[in-house]
């Protein structure tokens, strides 16, 4: 994830003991997607649209509170990355309300609801 390659707006990596980033887990934010990329030999990046967001949860540990990190659980519509964590990041409040905005922005701006993404699993058996 070279900074010359997108325009981020936010970037960090997931921390560990004392809260440093001795971790090759690398997480980022565009204006239309988030970015995880893990590993250091065999390396795997994974891309989710902001708009397939659904929901976001805060968890820290107290350990993560001491340090000042924490975790965001997100849920999203993304058939491949239905659930995932940003894990163990510095500022997670302020990065939680920040991907909240960017995701309501995202949905303005290509006019998608929520309730597009709400099915029971009977609605493909209309077509």
């Amino acid at each position: 994830m070279a900074k010359t390659t997108a325009n981020y707006r936010w970037s960090d990596r997931k921390r560990i003991v004392f809260g440093l980033p001795w971790t090759f887990t690398k997480y980022a934010a565009t204006d239309e997607k988030i970015l995880i990329k893990t590993g250091i030999l065999n390396t795997k990046e994974e891309e989710i649209r902001l708009y397939r967001i659904m929901d976001f949860t805060l968890k820290r540990s107290l350990f993560q509170r001491l340090w000042g990190t924490g975790t965001i659980h997100v849920n999203s519509a993304d058939k491949s990355t239905a659930e995932f964590d940003i894990e163990s990041i510095k500022n997670p409040e302020m990065v939680k309300n920040m991907l909240s905005d960017m995701v309501e922005e995202e949905r303005a701006r290509k006019y998608v609801s929520g309730r597009e993404f709400m099915t029971d699993g009977d609605d493909e058996e209309l077509f």
